[in-house]
């Protein structure tokens, strides 16, 4: 009961905050499900790149992690970005320091640089577009075929990409912690107990666990499949706390997560886990931590973003700076 006082009176405080802020909250899928319901949008990373995009908030507040409240800052120069977590990282971004990426780059500099929304703001300023796991393969699509590609820094995405697009893409060998440990065997006997469930996996699955799905795509692509389908019951490879969107989008069906390679179905990251309810009343009271970036490098990493978002959108999203 006490437990439960001190949650509804926190987020009666956020609440209040909010509307003194003029905040916007955006929390990623794979975020705890106490910011989910908190927040006013919940999506994937192109789903909220385009919120903070048009956003006509004063103050965003990003629960996720310092890629993507890096992204909200790009588009929103003159409005104050906030992370709950500072130290909320991502190891796709760790696997590719700048300095390594730009030398390795070199080798190929008729190559034009796609770069996977999950990566530092260095790495957006040295690509010539952006994109995301939804609109990875439009963007691809989009270069002539005459043009070597290099993608980075998600091995495993580019793998995927270079198979549905029939390109030879020069891929950066990194790859996400959470998405890399799911297990293949796992997999089969899942399949095994219920063999009407469809598998439902992340792109950045490795591709033994992707040889045995019945659809691939980003966090947004797998819960819309799930709510669509005519099936009740899914097996799903991403990180376990997109299941609680998808208990929400379709109650009525059952969600299994995929184990990892040490036999735990609980697959979550430990950088999305960093943010709690109290640091996220924390940031809307103190507006700290903030997310700066030199104007310099925020410009340059706009471009980029602003290819993606005309090779798939048309046009970029209004800003209300």
């Amino acid at each position: 009961m006490t437990t439960t006082l001190i949650r509804d009176d926190l987020e009666l405080e956020i609440d209040a905050l909010r509307k003194e802020r003029n905040a916007v909250i955006l929390a990623h899928f794979y975020q705890r499900p106490e910011l989910q319901d908190l927040a006013d949008h919940v999506g994937d990373s192109l789903q909220l790149s385009r919120q903070a995009a048009k956003t006509t908030a004063d103050v965003i507040v990003f629960a996720g992690v310092k890629f993507m409240a890096e992204t909200a800052k790009i588009l929103n120069p003159g409005r104050t970005v906030v992370l709950p977590d500072l130290e909320a990282g991502c190891s796709l971004v760790d696997g590719c320091p700048p300095e390594q990426f730009r030398a390795w780059r070199a080798q190929w500099p008729d190559a034009l640089v796609v770069t996977y929304i999950n990566s530092s703001i260095e790495l957006k300023a040295m690509s010539d577009y952006t994109c995301t796991s939804s609109n990875a393969r439009q963007v691809i699509e989009a270069i002539p075929r005459d043009r070597p590609v290099i993608f980075a820094p998600d091995k495993n995405l580019g793998a995927y990409l270079a198979k549905v697009t029939g390109r030879e893409l020069i891929l950066w060998p990194g790859s996400c912690m959470v998405h890399e440990v799911f297990s293949d065997k796992q997999v089969v006997l899942l399949k095994d107990e219920h063999p009407d469930a469809p598998v439902l996996a992340h792109p950045e699955c490795e591709e033994r666990v992707l040889r045995h799905a019945d659809y691939i795509g980003s966090t947004a692509g797998i819960l819309e499949f799930a709510r669509k389908s005519e099936k009740r019951k899914f097996l799903v490879g991403t990180e376990a706390n997109i299941i609680h969107a998808m208990k929400k989008a379709a109650p009525d069906k059952e969600f299994i997560p995929i184990p990892t390679l040490t036999g735990c179905a609980c697959n979550e990251c430990p950088h999305m886990k960093r943010n709690t309810v109290v640091k996220l009343r924390d940031c809307l009271r103190d507006l700290r931590p903030e997310i700066t970036v030199p104007e310099d490098l925020r410009r340059a990493a706009l471009r980029p973003i602003e290819a993606m978002f005309r090779v798939c959108d048309g046009a970029v999203p209004t800003r209300g700076d």
